[in-house]
């Protein structure tokens, strides 16, 4: 039997499963690369909300890192939820030391019910000690508004952030994910690229249920980078795979449940590649 690819999150909990670390671990399984997580918050969430951020300090999460990276280097790694200026410091240590390893940034600033994980100086932080390093980044539209302080109303808005990703901040590539607007009958994801720009597009399901949407979108990417696939590839199954959780959600919890992160491999199973 073959050694399994590796993952890493670095992101914050989700009690009910739905988002942060946990909707990563399934979906790292789902797509059969190996999963590790080291948290930075325990958030009290469920799909009517978020209750309770308590974020941790810096040196647990170090102590985290440090176990990890002294046992076995993980083939691609991603982060989501992030606390703190200092946090983001930690990662970027990592990142700068292991540049061969593909990194994909959630940058998470709200929660699906739109309550709000990050303050104004965070997202500043983000986007100077992080995004830089990203080999993939993979905001929503209130997110690449937030990032670009643009006013994303159009698909020329959508490129001229794009471009401000790539040529301006320093990502290798970035999703700007459509899921927000509502003008078609598809969801469109944008990616950008040195090379290029690619759109994906899926049907557009008519459902509340998407709560963990972004979280599994970027733990898929990863998992295909760990793999060795290109941007391209791992964007391309990200977006096959999200389409049809949301297409087949397990309709969980009072509020904005989650998306299903095991509807690809049923669909597919784990031997399409």
């Amino acid at each position: 039997m073959s050694k399994p690819k590796i993952a890493l999150t670095i992101a914050g909990t989700d009690p009910t499963g739905g988002a942060g670390v946990m909707a990563d671990l399934k979906s790292f399984h789902a797509c059969g690369v190996y999963g590790m997580a080291a948290i930075t918050s325990i958030v009290a969430q469920n799909t009517k909300g978020v209750q309770h951020i308590h974020n941790l300090e810096t040196e647990w999460l170090s102590e985290q890192l440090a176990s990890v990276y002294d046992d076995e280097l993980p083939q691609a790694l991603k982060t989501g939820m992030i606390a703190s200026r200092e946090m983001m410091q930690l990662i970027q240590s990592y990142l700068k030391q292991y540049p061969e390893i593909p990194y994909v940034i959630d940058p998470v600033m709200l929660a699906k019910s739109g309550d709000s994980l990050m303050d104004d100086d965070a997202k500043a932080d983000l986007q100077r000690i992080l995004l830089p390093y990203a080999t993939v980044a993979t905001p929503n539209l209130p997110e690449a508004e937030e990032i670009t302080q643009l006013k994303i109303d159009s698909e020329a808005m959508i490129y001229k952030a794009g471009h401000m990703f790539i040529n301006d901040i320093g990502s290798k590539g970035v999703v700007i994910k459509g899921g927000h607007a509502e003008d078609s009958e598809y969801a469109k994801d944008y990616l950008f690229t040195k090379e290029g720009v690619h759109i994906f597009k899926e049907p557009r399901y008519e459902t509340k249920h998407t709560h963990g949407t972004g979280c599994t979108f970027s733990a898929v990417i990863t998992a295909e980078l760990a793999k060795g696939k290109s941007i391209y590839e791992a964007v391309k199954k990200a977006k096959h795979f999200i389409s049809l959780s949301i297409k087949h959600t397990p309709e969980i919890g009072m509020g904005r449940g989650p998306v299903n992160h095991f509807a690809y491999m049923k669909k597919v199973g784990l031997d399409d590649e």
